[in-house]
């Protein structure tokens, strides 16, 4: 980059030291022998009987396990003898389209030659009511003419609101199978209200439609599967609001402090909503406060988009500098209308483009003001999702020693 003076090419980068981190590794061992067992519960098996139209709502999020999770549910529908079909339920991500939704799920191996049955990605609608404030309940039509409908999703912290119901299986129900019209009319809404919003559209959905339960999956911080629940529909509002407590406790971190330059080497649809979790990095376009513990971060670096993305780089307006790499992968059309459903379009804006990672940080260095250039604090993580094993420059190895959760791997 011809704008980079001399003495910034020739500035020494510190050396760069693996380091992990120690989260509670409790996980679940046997994931369909706890699928079965659930769905065999009586609150949940009376619900099912032989030639009963099932609707599985399955979204957009790289979920660990979430094909076999699928594919244990429908073998376990069909020995009870009803006729499983799944649906997309992702609100306005795949483009918002049959085509693109359909795309989404057969990344994750979602499709019929797999899985035996139906894959229902057509985005038509039913209204279904309005909320006291007057936002429009929309569901997903062929999920609403079936005899139950089972939504499948993650309960964790949301990326864009705080409050007791938070991403999982209420918001699935809302906004995922809104489509894109049910997730435009209640982004309309402003994220402090969110919360209050998805728990009122919920119980409508609830009331109106055949929602027989809910499964609900809890990760811990290495991203692998430590809950299953299947949560009936008469208790899925409270259920969910507890599972949502639980998960907070099982969230990763990056326990460094303070930091100059935070090189990420990927974000995506398949790691989080936002492309990253803000909840991890506190950078946020929409967030105002932040549950968990967050570092300074000075500036940050993007490296990469994951191919599960499509090309959807929503969250990349919010780094500082993008490699080209990045640049060349981004597909507007998916990623702004992605933005214009959540009306988040600070987070598709184009960053400074760098050659590489090199000069990226050397870019983000120069306009960072008031560095120690001998004491660099520099961290490379590989997305928010995996953070079990960080980089960090020379410097922050004092902060390494002084916590028991981090140490150096040799």
């Amino acid at each position: 980059m011809g704008i980079l003076l001399e003495e910034d090419m020739k500035l020494k980068l510190p050396e760069m030291y693996k380091i992990k981190q120690i989260f509670d590794s409790e996980k679940l061992l046997d994931i369909e022998k706890t699928l079965r067992n659930e769905i065999c519960k009586d609150a949940i098996k009376n619900k099912i009987y032989p030639g009963q139209k099932i609707a599985l709502a399955v979204g957009s999020r790289g979920i660990k396990n979430l094909y076999l999770i699928v594919k244990t549910i429908i073998e376990e529908l069909k020995t009870l003898g009803a006729c499983p079909y799944v649906v997309s339920a992702m609100g306005s991500h795949g483009n918002g389209s049959e085509e693109g939704q359909r795309e989404v799920l057969k990344s994750y191996g979602i499709t019929k030659e797999n899985l035996g049955v139906e894959i229902i990605t057509t985005v038509d609608v039913v209204m279904l009511s309005k909320t006291t404030k007057g936002v429009n309940v929309y569901f997903d039509k062929s999920a609403y003419e079936a005899d139950l409908v089972i939504p499948i999703n993650r309960i964790k912290l949301h990326t864009d609101f705080v409050g007791d119901l938070q991403s999982g299986l209420c918001k699935m129900l809302v906004i995922g199978l809104g489509n894109q019209i049910g997730c435009s009319s209640i982004h309309e809404e402003d994220p402090d209200n969110f919360a209050d919003i998805i728990e009122e559209a919920a119980n409508i959905i609830i009331s109106k439609a055949n929602i027989g339960f809910g499964v609900a999956i809890l990760e811990n911080a290495y991203d692998e599967t430590f809950m299953i629940e299947a949560v009936s529909s008469e208790i899925l509002v409270k259920r969910e609001k507890e599972l949502v407590k639980l998960a907070k406790k099982n969230m990763p971190t990056l326990m460094i402090p303070d930091i100059d330059v935070l090189i990420v080497e990927e974000i995506g649809k398949n790691i989080s909503g936002a492309g990253y979790d803000p909840n991890i990095l506190g950078k946020s376009s929409v967030l105002k406060t932040f549950i968990l513990e967050v570092p300074k971060i000075k500036r940050m670096i993007l490296l990469d988009i994951t191919g599960e993305s499509h090309g959807n780089g929503i969250g990349v307006g919010m780094f500082d500098i993008i490699t080209r790499n990045v640049y060349e992968k981004l597909d507007l059309e998916p990623m702004y209308a992605n933005a214009l459903a959540c009306k988040c379009i600070e987070d598709v804006r184009i960053p400074l483009i760098a050659k590489n990672e090199d000069e990226a940080i050397r870019v983000a260095l120069k306009v960072c003001r008031g560095l120690d250039k001998e004491k660099l604090k520099i961290v490379k993580i590989k997305n928010t999702l995996s953070l079990e094993y960080i980089y960090v420059s020379k410097s922050l190895l004092e902060v390494v020693d002084s916590n028991k959760k981090l140490s150096i791997v040799q």
